[in-house]
């Protein structure tokens, strides 16, 4: 690793260390993939994000960095319910089957560095964030995952990594716990419960 990507990466662990990840608010619609325009940057944020906390460390490093920005959103929107999805995802998951892509990177051989965010799902990468994998060509490029989980850690997703994007240089991932959806949903659940009792 390079003197100056040891030095970018403590500028980024600083910026993240200041932000209280859970406890953010955060903007309802925001189209990251429009939000600049494509230059002569080599790196490239990509993320997927359900609750909004992986689209807040990705926009550190963006504007840490000053790089594009690129948020991987399925064809057919995950729904809104958080169950929901983690059912859908695990179905997906077990039959092995790739959603399309919203949009794709179209020159994704302008960028030397991708910084990939996704939040585990049921112990893995997310299906969409392996479709972005399998869709996209990043042989030769430095491939810099950052993961959230909800406590349970990173499961296979390094290695389901090192398959999916055999030709990339993989830097060690940032791994940070904050799944706030999850906990909250479970709390507000049990409050329901036993208050209708």
């Amino acid at each position: 690793m390079s003197h100056q990507h040891d030095r970018t990466r403590r500028a980024l662990l600083t910026s993240l260390a200041s932000l209280t990840v859970a406890k953010m608010v955060l903007p309802s619609s925001a189209s990251a993939s429009a939000e600049l325009p494509l230059k002569d940057r080599r790196t490239l944020v990509a993320y997927l994000s359900r609750s909004g906390n992986t689209r807040v460390i990705a926009g550190v490093i963006h504007r840490s960095l000053q790089s594009d920005l690129f948020e991987i959103e399925p064809a057919t929107p995950y729904p809104d319910d958080y169950f929901q999805t983690v059912e859908q995802a695990k179905i997906e998951r077990d039959r092995g089957f790739r959603p399309p892509l919203k949009s794709s990177v179209s020159n994704i051989e302008h960028y030397q560095t991708i910084y990939l965010g996704f939040p585990i799902w049921g112990t893995t990468l997310p299906p969409v964030v392996q479709t972005f994998l399998t869709t996209h060509n990043l042989a030769d490029k430095a491939l810099v995952p950052f993961i959230t989980h909800g406590g349970y850690g990173v499961g296979n997703s390094e290695a389901v990594l090192a398959t999916l994007a055999p030709h990339a240089r993989r830097e060690k991932p940032l791994i940070i716990e904050c799944d706030q959806e999850r906990r909250t949903t479970e709390t507000v659940t049990r409050w329901l419960t036993a208050f209708s009792r």
